[in-house]
């Protein structure tokens, strides 16, 4: 029988979903079977709804009958690429599961620095009464997202409400409904000199890492704020420090990092004009239905023969 292996031990509603999308299917989930058992079905799996190490040590063999991987999340750095193409596997990702909740810390973080709730929620540690000076709006100012994919659409939809002008950067340069102008990899640097807030969503990959530098730091407003949801190695974390403690921009909204957890002696714990989350803005309590309908809709046109485009199907030769 064709096998269906889940990673994940999922609750028995995900689960029902999941066997329904599947006829003629054999449904395993994580906490199956012991450490052996689940082995076994990774080896035997022609569908893998997740990945680990120990998916990725069983199924990767001569003849191995996988054909497709459902990442469970949007990143996909620490895939197998080249054995995905040895072998023959599709591999999609879940991009578009994190939208709303990563669109919502974005815009929590831009609204904190403007109106310097940050800063009122260390004196409220301190029983500190103070206005801390004028207060910034967003209204009118100029948001620009690198990477404009799910989460870039909605945030550039929510930041509409506040009036704001969008400025965007895609490889595909295709445009969208929310954002103003949108410009290729080459109009990165006007992006950068023209937007009050830069939000980066980008996948690691060979042309993104460390591709926000002390250089792309210099274009950018003093009074510029910049948030990194999408990977940490994007940005060389010391050439940020400087322009943080030297007003080179005038904070920084961080999420991820290049190294995790953040190690506690590292300095931006300690600079006043940085908010942290411990990667943890694409959390929600609806992560797993999103997810699972990804997975469903996929299965639907996997099992049709091609006959129906798969969601967010991943380029193993540009790794995205």
């Amino acid at each position: 029988m064709r096998k269906l292996v889940c990673v994940y031990d999922l609750e028995e509603k995900h689960r029902q979903r999941i066997r329904e999308a599947a006829p003629g299917f054999e449904v395993v989930f994580g906490g199956d079977a012991d450490e052996a058992g689940m082995a076994e079905h990774f080896a035997d799996a022609e569908i893998l709804a997740g990945w680990d190490d120990a998916a990725a040590a069983a199924a990767l063999r001569p003849g191995t009958p996988l054909r497709w991987v459902q990442a469970w999340g949007a990143g996909v750095e620490q895939m197998p690429f080249a054995s995905f193409a040895e072998h023959g596997v599709l591999l999609t990702n879940a991009s578009g599961v994190h939208a709303n909740g990563i669109s919502e810390t974005v815009l929590g973080m831009m609204l904190g620095f403007t109106r310097k709730l940050h800063l009122t929620m260390r004196n409220q540690v301190e029983k500190k009464w103070d206005w801390l000076g004028g207060l910034g709006e967003i209204h009118g100012k100029v948001l620009g997202i690198v990477g404009v994919g799910a989460i870039g659409e909605e945030l550039a939809r929510l930041a509409q409400a506040f009036h704001m002008r969008v400025l965007g950067v895609r490889n595909s340069v295709k445009p969208s409904p929310y954002v103003n102008q949108m410009y290729g990899a080459d109009g990165l640097d006007t992006l950068l000199a023209e937007s009050d807030y830069v939000v980066v969503t980008l996948p690691i990959t060979k042309d993104t890492h460390h591709l926000f530098n002390r250089s792309k730091f210099a274009l950018m407003k003093p009074s510029a704020f910049f948030v990194n949801i999408g990977r940490g190695a994007t940005t060389v974390t010391d050439d940020l420090v400087e322009a943080l403690r030297t007003g080179v921009i005038a904070g920084a909204g961080l999420d991820v990092f290049e190294q995790e957890p953040l190690p506690s002696s590292h300095p931006l714990w300690e600079l006043e004009n940085v908010i942290l989350t411990p990667h943890n803005s694409g959390n929600s309590i609806y992560y797993t239905d999103r997810a699972v309908a990804i997975l469903v809709h996929n299965l639907a046109s996997y099992l049709s023969g091609g006959r129906q485009p798969m969601r967010n199907e991943v380029s193993l030769t540009h790794q995205y």
